[in-house]
């Protein structure tokens, strides 16, 4: 007899991994399901944290009279490490982590009210489609020399996946941020080939493929960030753009944030990497600035500020922080530059974007050397990271920083306490247990590292904390999580203190 294999949720909640008798029901399960509405079906290819909210968001959208204007069902791979996602889904509950009251409450309303909103596995849902958007995740390897390397064989995969259910009329939007030229070179292409080797004849002979990047921010206004968010958008054909754009208008209130249109799906590709490089590059740049205003003994915080009040140039200037993390700006600027050595001719891809990340990955160990310069050795020590997300307010631990500086202490012969409160599993450190708070630490810590600015974090006490203490705490704050009043009575407690940012804090 063999054993079941499961995959299993962040909550510990085990789902048996499907077989094909399991599939084939499902398919005519949601043919019936998709028959009885009687709606136009949209397809969400990838329900992680762009997919999951963008299937809530069109189950959500209503026409004149108050109706949903479409059924809608989201589709992940039944691996051992996703199978959860469309299970947990099904039961009302979003597949990713959230703070959103507005997303979840959407979600619950869609999947056990309206009961316009499923989540499934089986290719056959394509079949259904009249929309089918494409949120897969294509990820970048950072490798040892400086270049970034992108395998797009997982994505063509995902890609050839719709084309060989897909109706012919159907349209393809592609959210997922990609090297441009992709939908161009890949995209279509394989679209192309799975639809001739079915036989079937299209549109004008290609596709309807349109590009829309989405501007999600996980957190509080998760929801309103596709809600309620300015579009670009592009695609092959007039005919793509303008059936693009009415999907797009029924999702978003375009009233108030209206779409801008693009001459072709690799300006808008380009549009989506040249936005989060320049924000990368804007945070890199200050990075490098912080390090000199702490030699200077200048806050660089109040530095900003007062540029900041120069409106309409530099009012976005970036402020100093730990580092940066998350799915975007992590890697976004590498796919511009991979696609500018390898497709378009550019030798030198793109120097000063390429550069940036470099600079941001290399944040948190500017507070490490805070750290250092306050314990001196740390081996033995235990450190208390207050922060293992890399945003406050959101449970995503994705590229987070916290990652490099407890790989830091580690290697230097210490241990991290990690703290969360929202936090329940780092996924990508399994190894090591997340506390809600420093109180609920197992043992008495030497230092406590402000990573992240969760709300939980600025109002903690100081004199509880240095209670908790092993002996005299050194505390860094590398996010700007403490005031002035704060970081004042840690000295006041004879704690040595550093601030990420303010050079002023000694």
């Amino acid at each position: 007899m063999t054993s079941r294999a499961f995959s299993v949720a962040p909550d510990g909640r085990r789902y048996p991994l499907p077989d094909e008798a399991l599939g084939a029901s499902e398919a005519r399960s949601l043919q019936e399901w998709a028959a009885r509405l009687a709606r136009p079906v949209v397809v969400v290819q990838g329900v992680g944290f762009v997919g999951a909210a963008m299937a809530v968001a069109a189950a959500a959208a209503r026409d004149g009279a108050g109706r949903p204007r479409y059924s809608v069902i989201g589709v992940d791979l039944p691996s051992a490490s996703s199978f959860w996602k469309p299970c947990r889904a099904n039961e009302g509950v979003p597949p990713v982590e959230t703070t959103d009251a507005e997303l979840a409450r959407a979600h619950r309303d869609a999947v056990l009210g309206e009961g316009n909103l499923r989540f499934s596995w089986v290719e056959d849902a394509y079949a259904l489609a009249e929309i089918v958007v494409v949120d897969v995740n294509l990820d970048v390897v950072k490798r040892g020399d400086g270049a970034p390397d992108v395998d797009l064989r997982p994505f063509e995969r995902a890609i050839r996946a719709v084309g060989r259910r897909m109706r012919p009329d159907a349209l393809v939007l592609v959210e997922s941020t990609v090297p441009p030229g992709t939908c161009a070179r890949v995209v279509g292409p394989a679209l192309r080939e799975e639809l001739q080797h079915r036989g079937v004849a299209t549109h004008a002979g290609i596709p309807y493929l349109a590009h829309s990047y989405e501007r999600v921010m996980p957190g509080p206004g998760y929801f309103g960030s596709i809600t309620r968010m300015w579009r670009v958008y592009a695609a092959n054909t007039a005919a793509a753009a303008d059936r693009a754009a009415r999907f797009l208008s029924d999702v978003i209130d375009t009233e108030r944030y209206p779409l801008a249109r693009l001459q072709d799906t690799t300006s808008s590709e380009l549009a989506k990497v040249l936005e989060n490089s320049y924000r990368t590059v804007n945070i890199a740049l200050v990075h490098e600035w912080t390090r000199l205003a702490e030699r200077a003994g200048v806050d660089l915080f109040a530095v900003v500020e007062a540029i900041r009040m120069r409106k309409g140039t530099h009012d976005n200037l970036r402020y100093p922080g730990f580092g940066v993390g998350g799915y975007c700006l992590t890697k976004d600027a590498l796919l511009a530059d991979w696609a500018a050595r390898r497709d378009y001719g550019m030798p030198g891809g793109l120097e000063m974007a390429a550069q940036a990340v470099r600079i941001n990955d290399a944040m948190p160990a500017h507070t490490f050397a805070h750290l250092k310069s306050l314990l001196g050795s740390l081996r033995g020590r235990r450190v208390a990271l207050l922060g293992v997300s890399y945003l406050a307010g959101v449970a995503d631990t994705r590229a987070t920083p916290s990652a490099l500086l407890t790989e830091l202490v580690e290697e230097e012969g210490g241990a991290v306490l990690a703290c969360d409160p929202l936090v329940t599993r780092w996924d990508e450190r399994p190894d090591i247990p997340v506390y809600r708070s420093p109180y609920d630490a197992p043992a008495p810590f030497d230092a406590a590292v402000f990573a992240v600015p969760h709300a939980e974090f600025r109002s903690i006490d100081p004199d509880a904390l240095v209670r908790h203490a092993a002996g005299p705490l050194a505390v860094v704050d590398a996010q700007r999580v403490l005031g002035d009043a704060h970081l004042d009575r840690y000295r006041q407690l004879g704690c040595p203190t550093r601030a990420v940012g303010r050079g002023n804090v000694r």
